[in-house]
């Protein structure tokens, strides 16, 4: 009985480590696409100040064209 006792405690032990290394991951994988997706959100938002920074070169350079003339 004594030797069904002890491997049944090691895997115990070995369930518990595996379980805690697998939750450990889970969260870092939620982490991880967390950030993934806030970057992706800020890219969106400098992509649109970009194009509006565009927008404004060529009014810009259409006025001094216009005004050099």
């Amino acid at each position: 009985m004594a030797k069904k006792s002890k491997l049944r405690d090691a895997a115990v032990k070995i369930g518990t480590a595996a379980g805690t290394i697998d939750s450990k991951a889970h969260k870092a994988i939620h982490k991880a696409a967390e950030a993934a997706h806030v970057a992706k959100k800020e890219l969106v938002q400098i992509s649109k100040q970009v194009e509006a920074l565009k927008k404004q070169l060529a009014k810009s350079s259409k006025r001094l064209q216009s005004a050099l003339k």
